[in-house]
């Protein structure tokens, strides 16, 4: 049997259905991924949910939404599934492990890893699930709580071009600038290039705020002169004010950032890469984890200058 073509045949008519129709499933209601789900829920999809806390995915049923006990029973009953969740191994178990999606998933589903993710590992999945007559996307993204909560994230996405356009309505609920970037492992890697760029950004956030504070400067006067000059990015204007004032609870934890610099600098040694500037980030915030602090927001690092 072609079950390339038969899930391609079965995506085409689902890209016909209307949101009610289709069925989708997502796995991981945390910081981000419950304002995700939200999102899909209120344009009318219904929602079915799978978190290892139940508590966090109150509010969405609550709501309306299905609660399943395991992936794989959300797997059977949907045409849709994302997940977000924290790290690989866990990405590994829920989609090729005995009870995950690739194996419970129904002929033509379409499944989206939305978690940041090795590259090499979201290549694996989508063999394996078009082995299965499924749709494999990976699909990481950017924008933090803020960008999760306001429907404003960026999307980039590794796959199948039809698949990609077939589900694209559903993308457009969660984020504004959602680009196909290539086969798959090309979203996680195009999220490796995000990780790498705000890696090295927040070491110049944070040294330039406590450079304005040891100095005697007001620092909330200082960001209205260089946030929206050349030094301006997201990190300075969305968490500079929360550095300035002490604010620290996660909107991306520290944790989770660590996890995401460890994959991209193995990603970039097999490419024979040097990547000195997420090297040093990744050492500091390794230095604050010892500390305690892998549940704050990784705009905590600014308290190591402070103290430095």
């Amino acid at each position: 049997m072609d079950h390339s073509r038969t899930g391609r045949k079965l995506a085409m008519t689902q890209s016909t259905k209307s949101p009610e129709e289709i069925k989708v499933g997502f796995i991981g209601t945390g910081v981000m991924g419950k304002s995700m789900a939200g999102h899909i829920q209120r344009a009318g999809y219904p929602l079915h949910v799978y978190t290892r806390t139940a508590a966090k995915a109150e509010a969405l049923v609550k709501e309306g939404a299905v609660w399943h006990g395991t992936p794989a029973e959300l797997a059977a009953a949907c045409d849709v599934i994302i997940t977000m969740v924290g790290y690989p191994k866990d990405v590994e178990e829920i989609y090729l492990g005995e009870g995950g999606l690739v194996a419970h998933a129904k002929s033509g589903s379409t499944l989206i890893d939305m978690t940041t993710s090795s590259p090499l590992l979201a290549a694996r999945i989508a063999e394996a699930a078009e082995a299965k007559g499924l749709h494999a996307l990976d699909a990481p993204v950017s924008g933090g709580d803020i960008g999760a909560r306001d429907g404003r994230l960026s999307i980039m996405v590794g796959g199948d071009a039809q698949a990609f356009e077939t589900v694209r309505p559903i993308f457009e609920q969660m984020g504004t600038n959602i680009v196909l970037q290539g086969k798959p492992g090309a979203g996680q890697h195009t999220k490796m290039c995000n990780q790498i760029a705000i890696a090295s950004g927040m070491l110049g956030v944070c040294e330039a705020l406590a450079y304005a504070k040891t100095s005697g400067l007001d620092a909330e006067n200082v960001l209205k002169s260089i946030a929206t000059g050349a030094a301006g990015s997201w990190s300075l204007s969305n968490l500079g004010p929360r550095m300035i004032a002490g604010d620290y609870e996660p909107g991306f934890y520290v944790k989770h950032f660590i996890k995401d610099m460890g994959i991209a600098l193995e990603s970039a040694q097999a490419m024979g890469m040097n990547t000195p500037g997420l090297a040093l980030a990744e050492s500091l915030y390794q230095e604050i984890s010892k500390n305690g602090l892998d549940e704050k927001g990784t705009q905590v690092l600014y308290t190591y200058y402070l103290q430095a």
